[in-house]
């Protein structure tokens, strides 16, 4: 639990393994980007300052964009990370801030990926022709 070459072995096979880790390793930079790029659900159990640090959670989106649900709310509105998120799982998109939920670029990205993403999608883009054919295509 606080012996930082045995939760670094764990968090390799399981990024989840971070679960049981001490609080000052959740806190561990290098720890926690082997857990998240391994499981980015792993963000889950990080220290709060970084769920707020870019590279840890761009590895994260990079694994798994869903985590972005366990991300620093600043974050959550961060263009580049929001994209990451949505490349690799469009759904994503209903963890995004409004600003990117209303931008035809993110929802073209997010429903290209998963077409169940025109869900999320501000009123208005749910209506166009172009989101709507990307998503059924």
């Amino acid at each position: 639990r606080a012996d930082g070459d045995i939760v670094r072995v764990a968090v390799t096979q399981d990024g989840r393994a971070l679960k049981y880790a001490a609080n000052e390793l959740k806190a561990d930079r290098n720890i926690v980007r082997v857990a998240v790029t391994q499981n980015g659900m792993a963000l889950q159990y990080a220290a709060n300052e970084l769920k707020a640090d870019r590279v840890i959670v761009h590895a994260a989106m990079t694994q798994n964009g869903l985590a972005l649900k366990y991300a620093a709310d600043e974050l959550r509105a961060d263009g580049d990370i929001v994209r990451v998120a949505v490349t690799q799982d469009g759904r994503a998109l209903y963890l995004a801030a409004y600003e990117l939920r209303v931008d035809m670029d993110f929802v073209l990205a997010a429903v290209t990926q998963n077409g169940l993403a025109l869900q999320y999608a501000a009123d208005e883009l749910r209506a166009d022709g172009d989101i709507v054919l990307a998503a059924v295509t």
